[in-house]
């Protein structure tokens, strides 16, 4: 979702809620915070004209890392289930 573009939480909800996947607000939050412990994530605010300031988070050099590992790991999985429903 943040690869190669910055997005506020509810954008982020948006987009998980779009692509059927379940999402509960109390869990994305601590989440997000966790990333951006981990080094894979910062964030800014910015103003917004209708309410409080957006907090904008990006995905930082070792969150690109670290999702190229995912990648792999997931098309590795992905191909394993593949060949076992295949035999």
């Amino acid at each position: 979702l943040l690869s190669g573009q910055e997005a506020y939480t509810s954008e982020i909800i948006g987009i998980l809620k779009e692509s059927k996947l379940l999402v509960v607000e109390g869990t994305i939050y601590p989440m997000l915070n966790r990333l951006k412990k981990e080094g894979l994530l910062t964030y800014r605010w910015e103003e917004s004209t209708g309410g409080p300031p957006r907090k904008y988070y990006k995905i930082t050099p070792l969150g690109e890392e670290f999702l190229g590992e995912l990648r792999k790991t997931w098309h590795e999985l992905q191909m394993a289930v593949e060949k076992t429903v295949s035999s």
